[in-house]
């Protein structure tokens, strides 16, 4: 069988120890190695809060193994993570078929970009406060927004005669 790449992620007990913890990720390596396959990464994420209660935990030691291996060995290492007291959840992901995924998706962007005509640079914006080159329309005079007559709940209201005109001037 081929070697495929996988990320297992399993939450400890969140009171777990290094004691306990490294022996059980060792024991894991251990596994991969013996059937053939090989650990890239092991990362300890440390205790968060979960999701979700999980038994009688609200938080969990998240720990993350980054590794290549069978089919076959990932059925061991989901059962040996099944029966483990310390697991109280586990993941597994099949990396290779989103890489595989990706890149489809990246040869078939490149090949729609090679059908498309290329097209000319766009010319550089003016900087501000520069001349705009070429002729200018000139800007329309601005009039007050008044609503559409007709509306509901929206009256039209009258224009005011200017205040200048009817007060009397007093000196």
């Amino acid at each position: 069988m081929s070697l495929r790449l996988y990320e297992e992620l399993f939450i400890v007990k969140p009171d777990s120890t290094d004691e306990l913890v490294d022996p059980l990720i060792e024991q894991m390596k251990q596994l991969i190695e013996k059937e053939g396959g090989n650990v890239q990464t092991t990362e300890k994420w440390g205790t968060r809060k979960l999701a979700y209660q999980v038994g009688r935990y609200f938080e969990g030691y998240y720990i993350l193994l980054r590794f290549e291996a069978t089919g076959i060995t990932i059925k061991e290492i989901e059962r040996r993570l099944r029966v483990n007291d310390l697991v109280i959840k586990y993941l597994t992901v099949r990396l290779d078929e989103e890489m595989k995924w990706v890149d489809k998706r990246k040869k078939r962007r490149e090949k729609r970009a090679a059908r498309k005509p290329q097209v000319a640079a766009m010319p550089a914006a003016p900087a501000p406060g520069a001349a705009a080159p070429g002729p200018v329309a000139p800007a329309l005079p601005s009039e007050p927004a008044v609503p559409a007559p007709g509306k509901p709940n929206e009256p039209v209201a009258p224009e005011a005669p200017a205040a200048e005109a009817q007060a009397p001037a007093a000196e």
